[in-house]
């Protein structure tokens, strides 16, 4: 994995240089509406969505066409919120940030709308949700609870105009388990529905 990962920066640093002219830079940030799938939680959109944030920064390399690739750095606020849901307080809530880094492909639709795929990777920063144990009852801090690695897919749209404002949505879905094996069998994933603006220098 992490071979893959090197190899994927490479090829990025590579492209940058080739294509160092045609190179832009931008900034953006939005709404995160995140929530953990997979074994004892409802998804995306349920009562255990965590209202949220994301910043950070972002390049666009033309291709060939109307191809092109967008690498991002974020900052991303994610987990689940269980607050006020049937009787829980807020300490049963499952704060997750990482930094993700997205390598997206966009194809430009028409003048300024395009669409975009590409996996997401994301280094766990923080957690915090309450008391966490292992599997031998022992407690453990939350954050050894989960994977510091996530990886995911993240399929979107965006809409640039002539002024360099750019705004768009965003559908991360994670397909590795957050969860570290010591801690518990379940398996869980990330899902976060993003909808953001930023500013591309042209």
């Amino acid at each position: 994995m992490k071979k893959s990962i090197l190899v994927v920066c490479l090829s990025i640093f590579a492209l940058t240089m080739t294509k160092a002219q045609d190179l832009k830079f931008g900034a953006k940030a939005g709404l995160n509406v995140a929530s953990i799938g997979g074994d004892a939680y409802a998804g995306l959109g349920g009562l255990d969505s965590r209202i949220a944030y994301h910043i950070g920064v972002f390049a666009e390399i033309p291709l060939i066409m109307k191809f092109s690739i967008q690498p991002e750095l974020l900052y991303s606020a994610q987990g689940s919120q269980f607050g006020g849901v049937f009787g829980f307080d807020d300490d049963y809530d499952q704060k997750l940030n990482y930094i993700n880094a997205p390598i997206l492909v966009k194809y430009n639709v028409i003048k300024g709308l395009s669409g975009e795929l590409g996996p997401v990777v994301g280094f766990l920063l923080s957690a915090d949700g309450g008391r966490a144990f292992n599997n031998n009852g022992v407690e453990v801090d939350n954050k050894d609870a989960f994977n510091s690695l996530d990886i995911g897919v993240a399929i979107g749209a965006s809409y640039a105009m002539d002024n360099g404002f750019i705004g768009g949505l965003r559908y991360n879905k994670g397909v590795s388990n957050i969860n570290d094996s010591d801690f518990t069998n379940n398996k869980n994933q990330n899902n976060v529905f993003q909808v953001w603006a930023g500013y591309s220098f042209l």
